[in-house]
């Protein structure tokens, strides 16, 4: 069996369920080491070590971990990638941070977004915003290292019984020219829109950022995520960081609630793997119907406030 080495995604406080997913992918090729770095991850590798899957998880923990900066982490994954055939990350933006530099550290190339495992050595990953999927070999002798597309695999599973946790000592020598200043969160205490089990999405049909408060209101109360569709983002709705789709970010939550969203390519690229596809358009021929598993056609300055009602009860 394959040595394989996942590197784990978290906050110093709590796992990101993007580990969860890359876990059972890594799990698919070998024996599974979780690889955490941080300051102290006592609480967040024991997250880890309750994972089925995991074979053990090792802790990294020094000063300059403590906040994830790929210019300090990805040198000292290099090195503790050295005993393994295989090194994994989500393909989150974490992810895809970090794993680019450790490839290149090691001299090998990285395969992104893998979406399905064909054999020890094969993969195939999506390209041109999922209309064509590759399939892709790693070489003989060559190191694989690759970020897994968690929206193609289920979260791995508890443990009957938590799996050992180990502290490793680096003695890797990490720069000093990147340092962290600060982090901005634009989504508040709602849940991340990568991980989070539902998300509510507004689109161009809203017609204003004021008129963008009635998907926050709608959210809060599902508890979910709030996403955007490129066209909201572009006309200075909300934020970028919170566009879905083939430019945004990739998604596969269990309910998806898409709020005048026309459903264009790019939007259906980050989202096609949703459990259930919710659609309210005014617009009967919208796209997006053709992938919803329930439609609502009509006003949705109508249909917001009567959904939000029926949700008090």
């Amino acid at each position: 069996m394959a040595r394989v080495l996942l590197l784990a995604e978290h906050d110093g406080n709590t796992l990101s369920v993007s580990t969860a997913r890359s876990l059972r992918c890594a799990a698919d090729l070998g024996d599974v080491d979780v690889a955490v770095f941080g300051d102290n991850t006592e609480t967040v590798a024991g997250m880890a070590a309750a994972l089925e899957g995991a074979g053990r998880v090792l802790r990294i923990d020094r000063p300059e971990n403590a906040r994830p900066v790929a210019a300090i982490i990805a040198p000292q994954l290099a090195e503790l990638a050295a005993d393994y055939d295989v090194v994994l990350a989500p393909s989150s933006t974490y992810g895809k941070d970090i794993l680019p530099r450790t490839a290149a550290t090691l001299g090998v190339p990285q395969i992104s977004d893998i979406m399905e495992i064909v054999d020890s050595r094969t993969f195939r990953r999506p390209v041109y915003a999922g209309n064509v999927i590759t399939t892709v070999r790693v070489p003989e002798g060559c190191t694989i290292v690759g970020t897994v597309r968690i929206a193609s695999f289920a979260a791995a599973g508890e443990r009957a019984s938590p799996a050992p946790v180990e502290s490793v000592v680096l003695d890797t020598d990490v720069p000093s020219h990147t340092t962290w200043v600060g982090l901005e969160a634009s989504g508040g205490d709602r849940p991340d829109l990568q991980s989070a089990s539902r998300v509510v999405a507004g689109g161009r049909g809203l017609g204003s950022e004021e008129n963008f408060e009635m998907i926050f209101r709608l959210a809060d109360r599902l508890g979910a995520a709030v996403g955007a569709s490129r066209a909201a983002v572009d006309a200075g709705y909300v934020p970028n960081d919170m566009q879905v789709g083939q430019t945004g970010k990739i998604i596969a939550p269990d309910l998806y609630i898409a709020v005048g969203i026309s459903g264009a390519i790019q939007h259906m690229t980050g989202i096609k793997d949703a459990g259930v596809i919710v659609a309210i358009n005014r617009d009967a021929e919208a796209p997006i119907f053709e992938a919803a598993d329930i439609g609502l056609v009509g006003d949705l300055f109508q249909l917001l406030p009567e959904l939000e009602k029926a949700l008090e009860g």
